[in-house]
């Protein structure tokens, strides 16, 4: 244990520290200030004699002793803990993390908000108590189990400057008494700093007896306090205390403060930037904006849109479109005037985007606008604002024309440049010739037609649009067009997993490793007769297919009844409602023969066959798994939609290969080929490498046209033909029929809960078997999340709905009006996501499990 340190006060008013229990090194004599003296961080001053033994009590603490211990301590050493020397703090006494018998490491915390992701130092606590007391020391020891740096502060003067050096994020002030000094005064001086706008202000109030009436808390807010604590000694309680205001407001705070580097980029943002309100009033625009517009923020933020004046060169209509679209949650883009504060008008390229918040409505708008440089007042503008830029940017060492020309660096052979730069003359020709074979091709595709327009449309275009096009030609050379880029698997291992393992081609293959399933199906059917027609059905089972038609019917519970064999029932029961006997001129006995032995109108056939074949003889494993045990499927089919490949080529085979249940055999051969390819085409649309080109294609050539149909048709007061053309049109008809049996292939999610957790629980635990075969033969783990010992189905079926579902059904939504599926997937996700905040990862809560 070392000995306290020495004080020697001059003649002069000099406070003299000599710390002593360093024993290795000379005495050293430390002058500390003259008049106002800091002792170990603490502030005392000369005139002030009696002070100097309460600043020796706080160099060393322990922990109160229980009740019982007897009188208060005067050496408030830790038990076991060594002496430390320290360093004259300008400011109180700074805590150091550490126990009687071990030292607690003081480490960062990780913050999101949003995409951002924030390292939060330890939590800083500034004490403003005249005199030591049991209330001080117990926020000192709370601070300390908690791992905050503490320091403690005597008077408002060595508060406030203790602040301004470190700026704590919690302050705690005696309020208990104004004998010392006003703690009222003292927050308000703290509040009048900068620092003060993000630091959490606790007041420390006298204990009530149950006979007096609380006071209000209204002064002390006035007064700038964020909270009040009622006096209590107890370390737990200062310690619960201080862990609530760090969770609370501290992290609040800590994530508002972050704003402060969003704000940054969007004034340095080049593309004018406006929010509003839900109510379209202007809350924030950026110096791009206002270049833009020709307005100071002052003259905007605050106003409502319609306050401004407008170009009348839009069409009459299109703010009430814009409306629709945004009022709904949808995010609009397009070409819209806008008239500057001279009066000009511009034309714009606007992207309007909602943004959801609290009760999960629209709070704000985000509009982001770029010039359209087609008309000749835009390129004037779009000029001076360059220029400017170029002004600003005259002080770097690169020269004008050399910026101009290293902007487009990287382009080659089909790439524009601009006229800009001496050497344009000979790029351009370097260009041409690189594309004379493109040009001069007798057969064209579409792409290259495409890339030839774009190609074109660079020539004269600025540098900016010059090189958005060049982005733009980027992607057209990519060959998955409608597939997004997936994230790291850092980002979100449930959904990297699952969308690789249902996306991937499956060319990793390990050679003399096969995977063979097994065609022996063991079960007992014997007892229940297969009927000859609809009418044979028992009328326990036609009971319950009286209910088919319904989005609730339970497959379930018609499995049950039939031993496992709903095909062939269900079948007969559709296929006779839908009349598929008479259009293929084939008996009910051949149509059930063939359910039960492998299993416009020729649409609607179509769509019944694909789906009653989309998965016969499915092994429970995916595409991935059969070509990296190099299967015979696999390697039958070239690794390419392995599964539903096998599907259709065995429907077919076993159909027509037995003349009782050839259901074919009666229909013309151009009917059949027909009727094949549909079925062909659909059941192939259900292989997920190809789901966001089937959905994008659907979005793009139906959901747009029909919507932009309805729009004029509404604005012309009149009906419009064209919606009921869109969906004629051949080649949108084979759209809709893949988006059709995709839906009704994934569409689990939107059954009725016990339905959904049923086939959730199915799906995962064939996942979990492919795994556990996969560790057993040494094959590459496909979904290495579904693992039986690890997986958490909630975040899974959450990652699926997520990456695969909303979109798809959005689009399907918006073709056929399904609310009741929407409220299904709806109240499902909400299932799903209070299992995962709970931190369960089973399919129910376990309060559930026995319902």
């Amino acid at each position: 244990m070392g000995c306290a340190p020495s004080i020697h006060v001059s003649q002069s008013g000099v406070i003299y520290c000599r710390d002593s229990d360093e024993s290795n090194s000379p005495h050293q004599t430390t002058t500390i200030s003259q008049g106002t003296a800091t002792l170990h961080g603490l502030f005392i001053r000369t005139d002030a004699a009696d002070s100097i033994p309460s600043v020796l009590a706080y160099q060393s603490r322990q922990p109160p002793p229980p009740p019982s211990a007897g009188p208060r301590r005067k050496d408030r050493r830790e038990p076991g803990a060594s002496a430390r020397a320290r360093t004259p703090r300008c400011c109180g006494i700074e805590a150091e993390t550490q126990t009687s018998n071990a030292s607690v490491k003081v480490s960062t915390t990780e913050v999101q908000i949003g995409p951002m992701r924030l390292t939060q130092d330890p939590i800083q606590v500034l004490l403003i108590f005249a005199k030591e007391d049991n209330q001080s020391d117990g926020f000192w020891w709370a601070c300390d189990r908690a791992g905050y740096r503490c320091n403690i502060a005597r008077t408002p003067e060595s508060a406030l400057e203790c602040f301004l050096d470190k700026h704590q994020e919690i302050i705690v002030i005696d309020h208990r008494n104004s004998k010392y000094f006003d703690a009222e005064d003292i927050c308000r001086s703290i509040r009048a700093t900068k620092p003060s706008e993000h630091t959490v202000i606790l007041a420390v109030v006298p204990r009530i007896s149950a006979d007096q009436e609380e006071t209000s808390v209204l002064p002390l807010l006035n007064a700038g306090f964020d909270r009040q604590f009622m006096e209590n000694s107890s370390i737990t309680a200062c310690y619960n205390e201080l862990v609530q205001i760090e969770h609370g407001e501290v992290r609040s705070q800590f994530k508002l403060r972050a704003c402060n580097a969003v704000f940054t980029a969007l004034d340095h943002c080049q593309e004018a930037i406006e929010i509003t309100s839900e109510d379209h009033v202007i809350q924030y625009v950026n110096p791009a904006f206002e270049r833009m517009m020709g307005y100071h923020k002052g003259e905007l933020i605050g106003k409502e849109l319609t306050e401004l004046p407008k170009s009348d060169k839009n069409c009459a209509d299109l703010l009430d479109t814009i409306n629709t679209f945004i009022k709904k949650g949808k995010e609009w883009q397009g070409v819209y005037y806008a008239r500057r504060k001279s009066g000009d008008s511009i034309q714009q390229h606007v992207k309007i985007t909602p943004v959801i918040g609290q009760g999960g409505k629209i709070r704000h708008f985000v509009s982001l606008k770029r010039l359209h440089c087609a008309n000749e007042n835009n390129k004037q503008l779009y000029k001076s604002h360059r220029d400017e830029k170029y002004t600003e940017d005259n002080s770097q060492s690169e020269p004008h024309s050399f910026k101009c020309k290293n902007r487009r660096k990287d382009s080659t052979d089909v790439k524009s440049i601009t006229s800009q730069g001496s050497d344009a003359p000979s790029l351009q020709t370097r260009r041409y010739s690189s594309m004379a074979r493109i040009h001069s091709m007798t057969i064209e595709a579409p792409i290259t037609k495409v890339i030839n327009i774009i190609n074109a449309a660079q020539e004269n275009s600025p540098i900016t649009v010059a090189e958005a096009l060049d982005r733009v030609l980027e992607i057209l050379r990519t060959t998955e067009l409608y597939s997004p880029q997936l994230g790291t698997k850092d980002e979100d291992p449930h959904t990297s997993d699952l969308v690789g393992g249902l996306m991937s081609d499956g060319l990793r293959r390990l050679s003399g490793n096969e995977y063979v399933f097994s065609k022996n199906m063991n079960l007992s059917h014997s007892h229940l007769s297969v009927p000859n027609t609809i009418n044979d059905v028992p009328p326990c089972i036609a009971q319950l297919l009286d209910n088919e038609e319904s989005w609730d019917f339970n497959i379930f519970e018609l499995e049950a009844v039939t031993n496992k064999r709903p095909l062939v029932y269900l079948g007969l029961k559709v296929f006779a409602r839908f009349g598929v006997s008479e259009f293929l001129n084939c008996s009910e006995a051949t149509l059930r023969a063939w359910l039960q032995g492998s299993l416009d109108h020729l649409d609607e056939v179509a769509a019944l066959i694909a789906a009653t074949i989309h998965d016969v003889d499915h092994p429970g494993r995916t595409n991935s798994f059969l070509c990296n045990a190099g299967s015979e499927l696999a390697v039958l089919y070239n690794d390419t939609a392995v599964l539903e490949s096998h599907h259709t080529a065995l429907a077919f085979q076993l159909t027509t290969k037995d003349s009782k249940c050839n259901i074919f055999k009666n229909i013309d051969r151009n009917h059949y080929r027909t009727l094949r390819q549909a079925i062909i085409d659909m059941v192939l649309a259900t292989e997920m490498t190809k789901h966001f080109e089937h959905v994008n294609k659907f979005v793009n050539s139906i959901n747009k046209p029909m919507g932009s149909e309805e729009t004029s048709s509404h604005s012309e007061g009149s009906d419009c033909e064209c919606t009921a053309n869109i969906k004629n049109f051949p080649d949108n008809q084979t759209l809709i029929k893949r988006m059709m049996i995709k839906c009704a292939d994934v569409a689990n999610p939107c059954r009725p809960l016990e339905l959904c957790i049923e086939w959730a629980g199915r799906i995962s635990e064939e996942y979990f078997a492919q795994t556990d075969e996969e560790k057993r033969q040494g094959l590459p783990v496909v979904m290495p999340v579904f693992d039986r010992n690890t997986c958490s189905i909630p975040k899974s079926q959450i990652s699926f709905i997520d990456y695969f579902i909303t979109d798809m059904f959005d689009a399907w939504d918006a073709f056929a009006h399904l609310p009741v599926l929407m409220q299904h997937l709806a109240n499902n996700y909400k299932h799903w996501k209070t299992l995962d905040e709970l931190k369960c990862k089973s399919l129910r809560l376990p309060s559930e499990n026995n319902n």
